[in-house]
């Protein structure tokens, strides 16, 4: 019969593991080199396989590893998520750490933490990055959810949860003496200067397929991967852009820009990302759960 497990030892290995190298694994949790070594071969005698290769001062995993290092992650990843909810379950104070796609817009980020801003028993964290980033930290429940633009890749082995919040229509954004009464939207499109989104999202390969249908070649000025950066260009009234107006809506209010048409067939997608979790922050359910976004 197979010994209990001991997961000081398993903890040890995790650490190595990650690190890549006893050295620099024995300097950070101050121990011996010799002493951490120990702990890892008592592990794999106890399970009866060896965890490591050695290759100089680097070590790589072995077949067993790769499963013994899955089953810590989802250990004591666990055990990270079940300190920090019940921390917040035994105070009347509750974090929400949310990550966000750089480039996405300010005005859906607020809008999806609408139902959350001015409470006094909620801290809100909030951090921007790129995707990868974002969904690294994620993992390591470091961030409770994600918003991005475009769902993950799936890797087949993912415990993330994608819920599509909403898609926003796109459209031509400008200022107001840009826009005729009766002309057409090709007729739109050729009188100025666009300003577009950059090639690999969903809403400019939408716009590249519908100037290809209307058999037109409007004039690009400005490319940009950041709605906030699309958003000052047209403000600053280089031409029209292609945009959810949720992204300019204090502007449309304003009367500075206005909607000049809406693109048919264009919408802009709106996704959050979470992690399966044994114990889910009750935030999220508020969040996801709220008539605006569920279902969407």
């Amino acid at each position: 019969m197979m010994p209990p497990l001991n997961y000081n030892h398993l903890r040890y290995f995790w650490a190595v593991a990650h690190d890549g190298n006893l050295t620099r694994t024995a300097t950070r949790l101050n121990v011996t080199q010799s002493a951490l070594s120990v702990q890892i071969r008592k592990l794999e005698a106890s399970l009866g396989n060896a965890l490591f290769e050695r290759s100089g001062r680097q070590l790589r995993l072995t077949e067993a590893g790769r499963i013994a290092l899955d089953h810590a992650d989802a250990i004591f990843n666990t055990g990270e998520e079940l300190l920090g909810t019940l921390r917040d379950a035994g105070t009347m104070h509750k974090t929400l750490r949310l990550g966000a796609l750089a480039t996405l817009s300010r005005n859906f980020q607020m809008e999806f933490l609408q139902p959350l801003l001015g409470r006094p028993d909620v801290e809100l964290v909030l951090r921007s990055g790129n995707t990868a980033e974002l969904i690294a930290s994620l993992r390591s429940l470091s961030l409770d959810v994600v918003l991005i633009n475009q769902p993950p890749v799936h890797d087949g082995h993912s415990h993330l949860v994608v819920h599509r919040l909403a898609e926003r229509a796109v459209s031509l954004i400008g200022s107001p003496a840009r826009f005729c009464t009766n002309c057409s939207l090709a007729e739109r499109l050729m009188a100025h200067p666009v300003i577009v989104p950059t090639s690999g999202t969903s809403v400019r390969a939408g716009f590249d397929a519908l100037i290809y249908q209307l058999d037109i070649r409007p004039h690009i000025i400005a490319e940009a991967d950041d709605m906030a950066m699309m958003r000052l260009l047209a403000r600053e009234d280089i031409g029209i852009a292609v945009l959810p107006p949720i992204v300019v809506k204090d502007e449309i209010a304003a009367g500075t820009l206005v909607e000049g048409a809406a693109l048919p067939g264009i919408v802009q997608t709106f996704y959050a990302v979470t992690m399966e979790r044994r114990f889910p922050s009750p935030l999220l359910k508020i969040l996801l759960g709220k008539p605006s976004f569920a279902g969407s």
